[in-house]
């Protein structure tokens, strides 16, 4: 099985990619495109430069590696996506036959932790639209990080029946510390997660907007909501 998951930044995207990590049976992937998408680009991203050049930055190659061998000869490959790296002229038939998951997050949390890393953001750099689009073209499942840290077990016990896979209770922990797939900028962004051993328990209160995003929260608002009304929920007991 191959499995796209899309996801925004500040998403609870490495954590899960550590999660389907921990699996003996799959292979995972950091952002295959984001070198791409910097090259092309030439956004002022932290670390720009070190990842172009760490990285394949060719997204017709990258493609290629998305439905190529598995790494490993493991039996399934998780690759971490973000939709905003996804270009219009990026090859994208590739996910046609994955399993694509389109994990999802509220905006004042997402707005909120992006902040903290980059002193600047448009709702272009969040992804929530792009994300839209792409859950419009592929289709698939939809499931908010809110709800996978409410409940760990039973939301990846249900994402996992869904698609067919068995459930391994060795998703829930990984060691703290970075993975071999971590891209060069893990550094940056994935301090948290490193100190991590699985995942956080359930968010406090939202925070509060900054000054200055109401107009990008109440944009980015109108896609969660659209795709939280279609997202996988727990039987109730």
């Amino acid at each position: 099985m191959r499995i796209a998951m899309w996801s925004g930044p500040r998403n609870l995207s490495t954590a899960m990619m550590y999660s389907f990590g921990a699996r003996g049976d799959c292979a995972v992937w950091d952002e295959p495109f984001y070198a791409a998408y910097l090259d092309r680009t030439g956004a002022d991203h932290p670390m720009a430069a070190e990842i172009v050049a760490a990285h394949e930055a060719d997204p017709e190659r990258v493609a290629a590696r998305c439905c190529g061998p598995i790494p490993g000869g493991k039996a399934h490959f998780y690759m971490k996506h973000m939709p905003h790296h996804m270009l219009p002229d990026f090859p994208l038939d590739w996910a046609e036959p994955c399993m694509n998951i389109h994990l999802i997050r509220h905006p004042a949390r997402v707005i909120a932790s992006y902040g903290a890393k980059r002193e600047e953001m448009t709702l272009a750099d969040i992804g929530f639209p792009q994300q839209a689009a792409l859950f419009d073209r592929l289709g698939g499942l939809v499931v908010d990080s809110a709800d996978i840290r409410a409940d760990p077990a039973g939301m990846l016990g249900l994402l996992c029946a869904e698609i067919a896979l068995p459930f391994d209770p060795g998703m829930l922990r990984w060691s703290a510390g970075g993975r071999p797939e971590d891209g060069v900028w893990a550094r940056h962004w994935y301090g948290a997660v490193h100190r991590s051993t699985g995942f956080a328990g359930p968010e406090g209160p939202l925070p509060d907007v900054p000054d200055g995003y109401q107009s990008l929260y109440k944009a980015a608002m109108e896609t969660y909501s659209e795709m939280q009304a279609r997202k996988l929920v727990l039987p109730k007991a």
